[in-house]
């Protein structure tokens, strides 16, 4: 039986975000989610957008990451941080997909995280994203911060923040809770200042008005 507020809670942020519906990297194919999270670590949504409009008319397969000449990748990523590492992540993570995959993107979460530069929140977004598959609930920044100060968790470890959500949560929740947790921690619950007063969630939430 899960507690009626935590149902309760992603009640009202449905109403709250009615729009919201997943992650707000834009791709079309697997591969193609799989590269901007990728991206994403550190960066906004919004430059990795920017980045992935010209680079995903560059690269358009496994082969084409694994076979780029990686200079060339690294100039392509460069506006999103850290480009150095990343697009050697990239190169990494297809040249497997292309040996070890037949050049798929796989659809279970014990082989995504054994790809290089890709960690267990970037499997969880790739799974429900792209291929409707719930296997976990993705630790953003958001996410780990709102259910701490929601009280739905005092796990401080990534792994067990994730177990703890899980066993209070639907599993066909998980989704919804991890995008509206995040619509609403960009809006109203933000690390510093959060607008408790504007907040619909303040009547379940302990740490409302003690910032």
């Amino acid at each position: 039986m899960f507690p009626k507020n935590v149902l309760d809670l992603i009640k009202l942020l449905r109403e709250e975000y009615p729009d919201v519906k997943a992650t707000t990297l834009n791709f079309s194919t697997p591969l193609e989610l799989l590269v901007a999270t990728i991206l994403a670590a550190q960066c906004t949504d919004e430059k990795v957008n920017e980045v992935t409009e010209a680079l995903f008319e560059k690269y358009k397969t496994a082969e084409d990451y694994a076979q780029a000449d990686l200079e060339a990748l690294e100039k392509a990523v460069k506006p999103t941080g850290f480009y150095r590492v990343k697009a050697n992540r990239i190169k990494e993570c297809c040249t497997m997909l292309v040996e070890e995959h037949n050049s798929k993107v796989p659809k279970a979460i014990d082989e995504l995280t054994k790809l290089p530069g890709v960690a267990r929140k970037t499997a969880n977004l790739v799974l429900s994203n792209a291929f409707g598959i719930n296997q976990g609930i993705a630790m953003d920044t958001h996410v780990r911060r709102l259910s701490k100060r929601l009280g739905l968790s005092e796990e401080q470890q990534n792994d067990k923040v994730e177990r703890a959500l899980m066993k209070i949560i639907p599993k066909e929740k998980w989704f919804d809770f991890t995008y509206l947790l995040i619509a609403h921690g960009r809006n109203i619950c933000t690390a510093r200042n959060p607008e408790c007063g504007q907040c619909v969630l303040k009547e379940f939430c302990p740490s409302a008005f003690t910032f």
